[in-house]
């Protein structure tokens, strides 16, 4: 948390649900979810896709069970990976059913295709029993027929109305582990129904731009709309959704999390769109490093700026910096300071040495903070 006023960002009030060991809501921090999109029959593939996930820094994952092979897999699923699952269920309501008893930590339901009353008890039935959590997951693709009828398409007063009606339902049958999405393609209808919902509830909320379109036109979308709830301090949990692989997702809602402060984790790169002025090629350099450096999981901010016009400025605020200079050598700053030079063919791979000794340091720290922490409750 800055202590920068102008970069205070209040979040809204929401109650405390888990997923799984992963609190949502509350006090705790805003998670970052994907979803697979392998055959969930072919269990090793879908594994395989969630664990890149997991290096990409994944919180949660949902994982589609629209058959009865798909929940029979999901069990071998669970029981691999190290993250919450949530079990996606449209339709049949008995897949919610199977995915609970195979050890999904969540259940994903859409009010709009679920069934009865009577089914969706069945399904509560099956969340209480088995530790699960739900979500109620509305989309303006899928409302029921009665609310499009009411409103004549879909508007944020049909999506709230269905998020609430069903949010009651759950609460009659005493279950309250849930959170709700209000989800919709276009920006603004989204964005109207999450701020309308976040002002008559307390639910905790999960927020997307559903069927954002491929990853650069699709990123843009849900910056522009999650960036918008979060800067508002609404979203307890998201889900950056794009027409590219799941770790892709992750990557996109980390960088809009960072970028809002609101959770730190790996390399915050700052770098020019460079200019004539560059002293080394500014683009392919910030390219090579992004590579090299995805596997740090620590928060290390690390400026690269062609030329000392901005280079000095922004190296007083990152971690690492460099800066471009004259006839192939460069300054790089330590801790906001100048420290030394450094020529261009030696640039990248210096860079990543001092990226990855800092990270090493910084998790050193971590363990022998939490080993005297743990000594001083011992005694």
């Amino acid at each position: 948390m800055s202590y920068r006023p102008y970069q205070q960002i209040t979040r809204r009030k929401s109650r405390l649900i888990h997923v799984g060991r992963v609190p949502v809501g509350g006090d705790s921090p805003i998670t970052v979810q994907t979803m697979t999109n392998t055959p969930t029959e072919d269990a090793a593939a879908t594994i395989a896709q969630i664990r890149k996930s997991e290096l990409a820094g994944v919180d949660i994952v949902r994982v589609s069970v629209p058959t009865p092979e798909s929940t029979a897999a999901l069990a071998e699923i669970v029981r691999e990976v190290n993250v919450p699952i949530v079990a996606d269920v449209h339709f049949h309501y008995r897949r919610a059913i199977e995915a609970a008893e195979a050890g999904a930590a969540c259940l994903r339901v859409n009010p709009g295709n679920i069934g009865s009353k009577e089914r969706v008890r069945e399904v509560v039935k099956a969340a209480r029993d088995h530790g699960c959590s739900i979500r109620i997951g509305v989309n303006a693709g899928s409302l029921e027929k009665h609310l499009l009828e009411k409103y004549g398409e879909p508007n944020p007063e049909a999506l709230v109305e269905s998020a609430l009606w069903h949010a009651a339902h759950l609460q009659e049958l005493d279950f309250h582990e849930f959170k709700i999405s209000v989800k919709a393609s276009d920006v603004f209808l989204a964005v109207a129904a999450y701020q309308q919902l976040a002002e008559v509830c307390d639910h905790p909320l999960h927020i997307g731009i559903t069927e954002a379109g491929g990853k650069r036109a699709g990123t843009v979308k849900s910056a522009i709309g999650l960036g918008s709830l979060l800067w508002a301090g609404i979203g307890d949990t998201l889900r950056v959704s794009l027409s590219a692989e799941p770790e892709e997702e992750v990557a996109v809602g980390w960088e809009m999390l960072k970028s809002l402060h609101l959770r730190h984790r790996g390399v915050k790169v700052i770098s020019c769109p460079s200019c004539a002025r560059q002293g080394f090629d500014v683009i392919r350099t910030v390219e090579k490093l992004e590579d090299r450096l995805a596997h740090i999981d620590q928060p290390i901010s690390l400026s690269i700026i062609g030329c000392v016009v901005n280079g000095p400025g922004e190296a007083l605020m990152t971690d690492i910096g460099l800066t471009g200079g004259g006839a192939g050598t460069h300054m790089v700053y330590g801790m906001g300071k100048t420290s030394h030079t450094v020529k261009t063919e030696e640039m990248v791979e210096h860079i990543v040495q001092l990226v990855e000794a800092r990270a090493e340091k910084m998790k050193a720290e971590k363990a022998a903070a939490a080993a005297a922490e743990t000594q001083q409750a011992a005694e």
